[in-house]
């Protein structure tokens, strides 16, 4: 690999925190840019691993949850996603998660994707997971959760991708990423 690349041309002069919480923590950052001007860079540190998870069942069907969020001021359709606590096994969170959000238990696991989610403010990163060899049970949301479930073939929810009618990036990704894995259009 080319070390230009991976030469950091950012200084960071001093970091100062401005907000911190359980999820996340926010710096402001007083740095010499890679022409060496001053300048400064917000930085979101994000204390969970995003996961997402796209089950599928034998009939070729997915499940989306659906849900208002807050920053956006608007309902979302998405896949069974949450945060996996530093520290904290992924696949456990990602099978807990589907449980609570979908009632699903699933007897098989494969990672498909690794991704950061949002690099040029953040460092939040994401691992998403194809479920299979379902199980049905009954969903158990957490307290902030109120959801809807929508039982849908997973072919239509990658239209609702191409549509835009899902923007959600972990259900972009997961969804692209299992289209190009089962070879569909």
């Amino acid at each position: 690999m080319d070390t230009l690349e991976e030469k950091n041309p950012w200084t960071t002069l001093n970091t100062t925190e401005v907000y911190d919480n359980a999820w996340i923590q926010v710096q402001h950052r007083n740095v010499l840019t890679p022409s060496g001007k001053p300048g400064i860079y917000g930085v979101v540190h994000f204390k969970h691993i995003a996961v997402g998870i796209i089950p599928i069942d034998e009939e070729g069907n997915t499940w989306l949850v659906g849900q208002y969020r807050y920053p956006l001021g608007r309902y979302s359709w998405e896949i069974p996603e949450g945060g996996c606590p530093e520290g904290t096994d992924i696949l456990e969170t990602a099978q807990r998660e589907l449980r609570e959000e979908t009632g699903l238990l699933a007897g098989y696991w494969e990672k498909i994707l690794e991704c950061d989610v949002s690099n040029s403010v953040s460092d939040e990163t994401a691992v998403l997971y194809l479920a299979r060899d379902l199980i049905q049970g009954p969903p158990a949301p957490e307290d902030t959760e109120d959801l809807r479930l929508r039982k849908v073939p997973v072919e239509a929810a990658i239209g609702m991708v191409m549509q835009g009618e899902i923007r959600d990036s972990l259900s972009v990704m997961g969804l692209l990423a299992v289209a190009k894995k089962m070879r569909l259009p």
